[in-house]
């Protein structure tokens, strides 16, 4: 003879189960959702970094651009777990003329770092040091007045001395006095230990390898990081 009360506990098990499960869906839609606010909320707190230069900065002639010191910079930050991305501006053959001229697209976007990587093609072609000065004082301002509590970091560079000695020095000076007048963190020179040295540059003797670019980060780093 089957237990009439049987149905009744069959059936009461099997709401409570039914219960259980949607509490246990709801607890893991809650969690998932809490996830997916916190990374939401982590990426908006964080800070970015734009480099604005040229081949250097862009990485030219490596296999891989992650080896460019930009992207080995966003690598350091994270390592330390720091509230920074890196967004590389980069484009090779970039002169200050044309900096300036693609500065106010770039700027469409937040920067709360700016690293100014430019001037050396202008070197290289011979532009009159009071136009290269000019243009990068333009850029610096657009910047400043796109958002007031930026940080800029200004990179200088040299010429070859076939450039002439009044030019190479005349350019030399340039970006000291540049940062000195806008009371910008300075980097003397981008390329330190890395210009000249054959097994740290491609074969056109002007890029960076990737041991290169190791170097140049080390250089950036050490004015970088006591900005962050």
């Amino acid at each position: 003879m089957i237990n009439k009360r049987f149905p009744l506990l069959f059936n009461f098990l099997l709401i409570l189960l039914v219960a259980c499960n949607t509490g246990q869906e709801k607890t893991d839609m809650a969690v998932a959702k809490s996830d997916t606010t916190k990374k939401a909320a982590e990426k908006a707190a964080k800070k970015t970094i734009l480099f604005f230069g040229n081949s250097l900065t862009a990485g030219y002639g490596l296999d891989d651009p992650s080896n460019a010191f930009p992207s080995l910079i966003q690598k350091r930050i994270d390592s330390l777990e720091l509230p920074y991305t890196v967004v590389n501006a980069g484009v090779s053959g970039e002169t200050s003329s044309g900096g300036n001229s693609r500065i106010d697209w770039i700027l469409k976007q937040p920067v709360d770092i700016f690293i100014l990587e430019l001037g050396a093609n202008d070197g290289l072609r011979g532009i009159p040091f009071a136009e290269t000065a000019k243009n990068l004082q333009s850029i610096i301002d657009k910047v400043k007045a796109k958002n007031k509590d930026v940080k800029i970091i200004l990179a200088g560079m040299l010429v070859p001395p076939n450039m002439g000695p009044d030019y190479s020095k005349a350019f030399k000076e340039l970006f000291p006095e540049l940062a000195k007048k806008n009371a910008t963190p300075f980097i003397p020179f981008i390329l330190e230990g890395v210009a000249g040295e054959e097994k740290l540059n491609q074969a056109d003797g002007i890029h960076p390898t990737v041991e290169g670019h190791r170097m140049v980060m080390e250089n950036v780093w050490a004015v970088l990081k006591t900005v962050l």
